[in-house]
């Protein structure tokens, strides 16, 4: 990765881009596919968008209680509230919150401006895959995501998880690991590595 492609204004300018781009893409969809189920196991179109929604306004003390609501998991807290907020508020309204958020330069407790990108680009193809939509990641947004999967580790434990393997983004020439040669675009790697889909050799 190159130092001037990383700055953060880059990377805000970048996470701005792609709401904007999911806000476009949902504008379109029917009513009925909000209920279409995601990549995310037990997760809807619209929870998936209620939890970006939600990324941009958490706060310590909602963080707090929503934490002893889930019992300590944050697995949970993160699924619940999102299909809280999802399940209570109209379609149309979820749309407006997520245009909303469009500027927002908030980022939870405990992650970088890296992590709101990553996130909108994994959960972009979340909503489109299923419903057969060709959503095009932008490739140094999604090599700068793979960089931030790859040395984060959790939630995803991306070198634990593909220790032996030799990855190379063939579109840019980044490259982790060592032993089985792993390759694909960067947007692929960055989907297998979260485990969005199944690593093809």
């Amino acid at each position: 990765m190159t130092e001037q492609h990383t700055t953060a204004e880059t990377i805000w300018q970048a996470v701005a881009a792609e709401r904007a781009s999911l806000v476009g893409m949902l504008h379109d969809l029917p009513e009925s596919a909000w209920d279409t189920a995601s990549l995310c196991d037990g997760w809807r179109v619209r929870d998936v968008v209620a939890h970006l929604v939600l990324a941009t306004q958490v706060t310590i003390g909602s963080l707090v209680v929503n934490l002893i609501r889930a019992r300590g998991n944050l697995d949970r807290l993160i699924h619940d509230t999102a299909v809280r907020l999802a399940d209570r508020t109209p379609t149309a309204d979820l749309l407006t919150d997520l245009r909303a958020t469009v500027d927002s330069r908030i980022t939870p407790i405990g992650t970088m401006p890296i992590d709101r990108l990553m996130d909108l680009l994994v959960h972009g193809q979340d909503i489109a895959i299923p419903l057969g939509i060709d959503r095009v990641m932008p490739t140094s947004a999604a090599q700068w995501s793979l960089e931030r999967v790859w040395t984060m580790g959790t939630p995803f434990h991306a070198r634990t998880r593909f220790a032996g393997y030799a990855l190379t983004a063939t579109d840019t020439g980044w490259t982790a690991g060592t032993g089985t040669p792993l390759s694909g675009t960067a947007a692929e790697l960055l989907m297998v590595v979260t485990g969005r889909i199944a690593p093809d050799r």
